[in-house]
């Protein structure tokens, strides 16, 4: 018995620090780091503050335990904010609040990852810092990332292609600019220009970058710097001139937090953002937020308080909330802290900081994830974060503008949705039905004070005209032609006009002419003066050559490209037999056979029952064939009866629209056709032959000829103008001419648009902008696709190549007489039907004679047989009812007789 007692106390020691170690602390320190004198300090230490005691007071969370607040000053200082950073964890903290700053909140960024601690900020809006490397930071505030696409979104909406940022040059303005500059790509849009500020910039600083900006051309800005409650970038523009109808200026939220912190009293400043278009993060109404609000208005008459309330208090409020259900979920599944020291930071020998008191700890990676699931609603609306970036779930952004000295919604943004007018939360529920066409605002005053959206871009003092190089043509001056060098047009210069119409800014333009005016210009030449920066453009009718695409850039083509082939041609003379060319003579044949087959398919059929098929021989022949054709010009005039012969009509009269039809369109075809007066039927036929081939002077086409075809420079004669084009193709190869001319296409349609004699022959072929092509690589992928059987433009042309071929129509002529037969089979099967009836009646009918006479042969019987259905079938069907009646009434009386 007195050995069980040392034993029992030992259980009893173990149970207590079980429970010891198990039981909830009695308070846990969470901590405070931001810049106590700053706009979005002023407004989140009195709303930590009132958090903190709003969250000890409620019974609910917590179960007992205390939170506790130890707040440091950063002073606006990333190397005072990490000093204070590394006070603040000496005492234990589980998580810290803030910083507000995203350069400070880098580096706690990092320190937060070795100790394990989460970092919640309520103001740090850098985009980066949703990165992987940073996943104990937490941001209950928007990126800038959702800001920025916000304003890209404006600018678009506005109709503005280019912009000017203004930023300052740390980690929160270099990156949200970036953010921008990726959205603005995505819409086609961009940044023409960048104005980095330095930190601590000074009006004398904005007034130089400011100045600098008026020699560019475009006149808006973005301005996207820290809240600066002076404005002085805005007070510096308007004393420049800046601030007037001229000029669009937008802003980020850093100036809505401004105003909305300004007193009614510094409302007067107001009067320097007059015009300005910014983003506010859009917080949802609530009897929660107005109490606040309430709330706040008795912190500033107790001196609590000496800033108007404005976003970033309320989202400090929330973050407090938000840490303190994290470490009321973590108390409740763990029960008990615990921090453990760091053999690194052991390591270190001596340091004032006193590195050796700081811990790890060891809940934070649990604490962490507790975080994430946050899930409650605060005074922002719902609050909860997306677990890839660990951003708090936006609720969009609202678009104000400052207009004599008040502060107007013009809508709102939301991702997803984009622009309106009504808020997001409203719009939620209509989120699949939206549309980028549904982009709406409402109307905005610019600077100036004027309602009519300001042009954006004017023309830029410094930046001098384009020098443009033209060629100066001697030939085919409508593409270009040079009457003066301040007198210059064409075609290729009125499409050059109409596109720099639709650029929505200034482009100065000079235009200079290349060529001696003589002769035409070497284009290759032109092209490397572009290229060697001579001149910084070229308008003008420039093929997009291989060699050429090596050098310097072109834009879309704007008229068709490929060389083509000219020659004479002639038009078929009047020939009296014409009209029998659009059908082959097994066509014509087959045809006219149809029609006598139809002439007597339809007699037949029509014999017995319609009395327009009856009458003498000659009549039923003429009648027979006059239906028949008639059917070709106008509605017969004899009606059809039976039903097998309306069948058979309905496909005969199918297959002859079909007939006549395809019979107009190739006999139009043959009289309009123009035919070759030579054997050249394309390029095929063109190299195998010995004949003379013309190009155009300057024109690349004989380096084509030449090196990639391969036909001998003996065989190709140089041409100049349309004029030398006409005389060489009328004298032929053998009077000093030519066969046929080789040219761009577009060359070709110009000198074909007054000539009648001559066309393009064969099809065109590729020659451009790819090596591709000019190997004929091209050629032979386009064979192997598109050619299987043959390609037309290869072949050498029919004699007749529109006549019609029995071959396209023979399942019609099968159809037809399919039908026919079938109509005749059924006739005929009908009328055998009623034969035999009939002759079994009669047989019946006839008096039973004892001495009958001898049968005759069995040959004149068949014959007899015959003469006697074929007298059958020429009788009227209502003769042959009639006949069956009568026979029918004697059997009839006799039945009754015996009855």
């Amino acid at each position: 018995m007195m050995r069980l007692v040392p034993l029992f106390s030992l259980v009893c020691l173990f149970l207590c620090t079980g429970v010891v170690l198990c039981q909830r602390p009695r308070s846990v320190n969470i901590g405070a780091i931001f810049s106590f004198n700053s706009v979005i300090g002023r407004v989140a230490r009195p709303a930590i503050e009132a958090a903190v005691s709003d969250i000890n007071a409620d019974q609910t969370l917590l179960n007992g335990t205390t939170l506790n607040l130890i707040t440091e000053d950063a002073n606006s200082s990333a190397f005072l904010g990490s000093i204070e950073a590394f006070q603040v964890l000496e005492q234990e903290v589980l998580a810290i609040i803030g910083p507000q700053s995203s350069e400070i909140a880098h580096i706690l960024s990092q320190i937060a990852n070795g100790l394990q601690v989460p970092l919640v900020s309520y103001g740090a809006t850098d985009p980066t810092l949703s990165a992987l490397q940073f996943p104990y930071f937490f941001r209950t505030t928007h990126s800038d990332a959702l800001q920025m696409a916000a304003m890209a979104s404006l600018i678009e909406f506005y109709g503005w292609k280019q912009v000017i940022t203004v930023y300052v040059d740390n980690e929160y303005g270099r990156n949200g600019i970036s953010a921008l500059e990726d959205e603005l790509e995505k819409k086609d849009l961009r940044i023409a220009y960048k104005l980095p500020l330095s930190i601590n910039f000074n009006s004398s600083h904005v007034t130089e970058m400011l100045n600098a900006s008026k020699l560019f051309g475009t006149r808006v800005y973005v301005v996207h710097v820290d809240v600066d409650q002076s404005l002085k970038i805005f007070k510096v523009a308007k004393r420049l001139q800046m601030m007037n109808s001229n000029y669009v200026w937008f802003a980020t939220d850093w100036l809505s937090s401004t105003i909305d912190s300004f007193s009614p009293r510094a409302r007067k400043s107001l009067d320097s953002v007059q015009g300005v278009v910014c983003l506010r993060q859009h917080t949802l109404e609530s009897k929660k937020k107005q109490e606040f609000l309430s709330r706040w208005k008795d912190l500033k008459q107790t001196g609590l308080s000496s800033s108007e309330l404005n976003v970033y208090g309320l989202y400090a409020y929330d973050t407090v909330w938000t840490v303190a259900y994290a470490v009321d979920r973590f108390l409740n599944e763990n029960g008990n802290l615990s921090f453990s020291l760091s053999d690194k930071l052991l390591s270190i020998k001596s340091s004032d900081l006193q590195l050796s008191k700081l811990r790890v700890f060891d809940g934070g990676s649990t604490l962490r994830l507790k975080l994430l699931e946050t899930n409650f609603t605060g005074l922002t609306g719902h609050v909860s974060f997306d677990s890839a970036s660990r951003s708090i779930i936006s609720s969009g952004y609202e678009v104000i503008n400052i207009d004599n000295m008040k502060i107007n919604r013009l809508g709102f943004w939301s991702e997803g949705i984009g622009l309106s007018i009504s808020p997001p939360e409203t719009l939620k529920a209509k989120q699949n039905e939206s549309s980028i066409l549904d982009q709406n605002l409402d109307n905005a005053t610019w600077p100036g004070g004027g309602t009519e959206k300001p042009r954006g871009w004017v023309i830029a003092v410094h930046e001098k005209p384009l020098r443009i190089v033209v060629p100066n043509r001697t030939s085919f001056k409508d593409f270009v032609t040079v009457n003066h060098p301040h007198d210059i047009r064409g075609y290729c210069i009125d499409v050059f006009l109409e596109a720099r119409k639709l650029i929505p800014y200034d482009v100065p333009y000079k235009f200079v002419p290349f060529g001696d005016g003589h002769s035409n210009p070497k284009y290759d030449q032109l092209t490397k003066l572009v290229a060697d920066d001579v001149f910084d453009a070229a308008v003008g009718d420039i093929v997009i050559a291989r060699n050429r695409t090596a050098m310097v850039d072109f834009s879309q083509p704007y008229a068709s490209t490929g060389l083509v082939i000219v020659a004479p041609i002639s038009r078929p003379q009047s020939n009296a037999w014409v009209f029998l060319k659009p059908f082959s003579l097994e066509l014509w044949c087959v045809t006219i056979a149809s029609f006598l087959m139809i002439a007597i398919v339809i007699w037949t059929l029509e014999h017995r029952v319609n009395d327009d098929f009856r009458g003498p021989p000659v009549r039923q022949l003429a009648t027979m064939l006059l239906f028949s054709f008639s059917t070709l010009f106008k509605r017969n005039q004899e009606d059809t009866v039976s039903p097998l012969a309306r069948m058979v009509m309905v496909v005969w009269l199918f297959l002859l629209m079909v007939i006549t039809s395809s019979y107009t369109a190739s006999l139009t075809s043959i009289l309009t056709i123009q035919q070759l007066p030579s054997s050249i039927t394309g390029m095929d036929s063109l190299m195998a032959s010995n004949s003379p081939i013309g190009y155009q002077v300057g024109s690349f086409v004989y380096n084509y000829l030449t090196e990639i075809l391969f036909i001998p420079s003996k065989r190709l004669v140089h041409l100049r103008t349309p004029e030398e084009y006409e005389r060489a193709l009328r004298l032929g190869p053998n009077a000093g001419g030519v066969a046929a001319i080789i040219d761009e296409l577009p060359y070709v349609e110009l000198f074909l648009s007054d000539q009648t004699d001559f066309g393009i022959i064969g099809q065109p072929f590729t020659r451009a902008i790819l090596k591709l092509s000019e190997t004929g690589k091209l050629q032979e992928i386009h064979k192997l696709w598109f050619c299987k059987i043959g390609c037309p433009g290869d072949n050498e042309l029919d004699n007749e190549p529109n006549q019609l071929h029995l071959i396209s129509f023979w399942g019609l002529y099968l159809l037809c007489g399919a039908f026919s037969l079938a109509a005749l089979v059924i006739f005929l099967i009908r009328m055998i039907h009623q034969f035999v009836r009939y002759k079994r009646r009669e047989n019946q009918n006839a008096p039973s004679l004892s001495n009958s006479p001898p049968r005759p042969s069995s040959s004149g019987q068949c014959s007899g047989v015959i003469s006697s259905f074929v007298d059958f079938v020429d009788e009227r069907e209502e003769a042959i009812k009639n006949m069956f009646s009568h026979s029918n009434r004697p059997h009839q009386e006799t039945i009754s007789e015996k009855t």
